[in-house]
């Protein structure tokens, strides 16, 4: 891997308080370029940080996330990877990868970062397709016995199809190893943003377009490197860290607008987080969100302060190792 960690931090295009910096890495004789966000106002001396890493259709934009984070005494990173959000560049085909290795280095290149800010103890926050990343990364990474314990939120362990829909799958994967560029369909059912975006009936605001309310396209290529990842994950893995599998207690699909989207996973099956989630390591809980959202970081307020309190008694319980003198700044 070779990779040039970002030093020049800036004021950040999307987000008022909050910093960037490029990575620029290399994956097999390919550049990417991805993007490190921070808060402005890190606590100046923190043995904890966290680093967020977003799903798919998706960039980080939930500020209230990083309060939270501040108010426990974390420095708060989040990492844009390459073809999402502000690492997006003119030309470059929108959360495309033929391998979700490819995003190793970029990773490795945040966590470099951020040790090199003094952490001791780093936690991985990751949603949806970032969790299925997250976790292999936890698994096989450069970094993975830095990490101290991983929290996954609605992570994509496999594909939400019935039937049919998976032999159709198959057959796409077989496309993708030698038509990886074939459009499909769209990403994001658009029910689910439209539950989340001020413009239509939720209570966000987020660039449309870095995260539009229909998704970019899918392509063959990416569904091979998805699927081919989540197989490998599904066999076992052997992650060393502490792991917090969190996820809605229901799923539901949306054929027509319902209130109850603001209650339930609009876009995985909460069965395959139950059903994976054990298999990840030694240490390994579940926790489900009654009225949970997929992104239960975007959940309706009650819900969302039920996450942090029982995300943040885990690491608690899991980091109290370590005293936390943070606050002290």
């Amino acid at each position: 891997m070779n990779a040039q960690v970002g030093n020049q931090w800036i004021a950040d295009t999307e987000l008022e308080g909050f910093e960037q910096t490029r990575l620029t890495v290399a994956y097999k004789k390919r550049a990417f370029s991805a993007t490190l966000v921070r808060a402005a106002d890190n606590p100046k001396v923190a043995r904890r940080a966290v680093l967020y890493i977003h799903g798919l259709t998706d960039y980080f934009f939930q500020e209230h996330l990083a309060e939270a984070y501040r108010a426990e005494g974390y420095a708060f990173y989040a990492l844009d990877l390459h073809g999402y959000g502000r690492s997006l560049q003119p030309g470059e085909r929108p959360n495309y990868c033929a391998d979700i290795a490819e995003y190793y280095p970029e990773i490795d290149a945040a966590i470099a970062q951020i040790k090199s800010a003094g952490a001791e103890q780093l936690l991985l926050d990751a949603h949806s397709t970032g969790g299925l990343i997250s976790a292999l990364y936890a698994h096989e990474g450069r970094y993975r016995e830095v990490l101290s314990a991983l929290y996954l939120n609605s992570p994509f362990f496999e594909f939400p199809l019935r039937g049919w829909e998976r032999i159709a799958l198959r057959a796409l994967v077989a496309l993708g190893r030698w038509f990886p560029h074939i459009a499909y369909h769209h990403g994001m059912p658009s029910y689910y943003a439209k539950s989340l975006h001020r413009d239509f009936r939720g209570e966000w605001r987020y660039n449309k377009k870095l995260k539009p309310t229909d998704g970019f396209p899918i392509t063959a290529g990416w569904a091979r490197a998805v699927y081919r990842a989540q197989r490998r994950l599904q066999k076992g893995l052997n992650i060393v860290c502490p792991v917090l599998v969190m996820h809605s207690a229901r799923s539901m699909r949306a054929s027509q607008w319902s209130d109850d989207l603001f209650a339930v996973d609009t876009v995985l099956n909460v069965d395959h987080m139950r059903r994976y989630g054990p298999a990840l390591g030694d240490q390994v809980a579940l926790a489900e969100i009654e009225g949970g959202m997929h992104d239960l970081a975007l959940s309706p307020p009650a819900v969302r302060a039920e996450v942090q309190t029982v995300k943040f008694s885990w690491l608690g319980q899991v980091l109290r190792q370590i005293p936390d003198s943070s606050r002290d700044t």
